[in-house]
């Protein structure tokens, strides 16, 4: 939110009139729905003054749902691959990852890249799929929006939604998540029984 702010004032905007927004989409879309307010189309130019103010500050003020840990420790001890896939910058998703200790838990960490080739949920899972030579069969995604229900599903994929994060449980339920886990301490196992069963 502080590094939409940022790219607000740096457009001569007052963020303080913006609309509130829900985060995890992609970004383009989060600033299309902020700069219509004023309308401003500049969407580029947002993104780069977020993306400067994200790399500098906004990254670091990241947190770790409670229990997040030790149920990605629980996944790896059963012998799992865990890969990352994010809206966000790639770079940012890796320096995320290693400033809350988690980096060398995952497999493998993607995230968009400049140019905007894996923007996209769908995009970026076929991406990951190929780059990995993994076969969706075997393969699940974990998520807590929408984009990430209907990103696996158009790639075949199973899913499961998260009601921790920041989609809600109908928006889940109607984008078609094939299970729902309410609490960190229940996504291990139910992972676990999804890619097992």
């Amino acid at each position: 939110m502080a590094s939409c702010s940022a790219a607000l004032r740096a457009l001569g905007h007052d963020p303080g009139d913006a609309p509130e927004i829900t985060i995890g989409s992609p970004l383009e879309d989060i600033l299309r729905i902020l700069l219509a307010a004023y309308g401003d189309d500049r969407i580029d130019q947002a993104a780069v003054a977020y993306r400067e103010h994200y790399g500098h500050a906004g990254l670091l003020g990241s947190e770790i749902y409670p229990g997040i840990g030790a149920a990605i420790e629980d996944m790896r001890r059963a012998g799992l691959r865990i890969y990352l896939a994010t809206s966000k910058r790639q770079v940012f998703a890796q320096r995320i990852l290693q400033n809350l200790n988690l980096a060398m838990h995952f497999d493998g960490i993607y995230g968009s890249t400049p140019g905007g080739s894996l923007d996209h949920k769908p995009e970026l899972l076929a991406h990951i799929l190929s780059d990995q030579n993994i076969s969706v069969a075997h393969c699940l995604m974990v998520g807590d929006r929408r984009h990430d229900i209907v990103g696996a599903h158009a790639v075949e994929m199973r899913s499961v939604g998260v009601l921790w994060g920041y989609g809600s449980r109908d928006e889940l339920e109607t984008a078609g998540a094939d299970q729902l886990v309410e609490q960190p301490a229940d996504l291990a196992r139910a992972v676990l029984s999804m890619v097992n069963g």
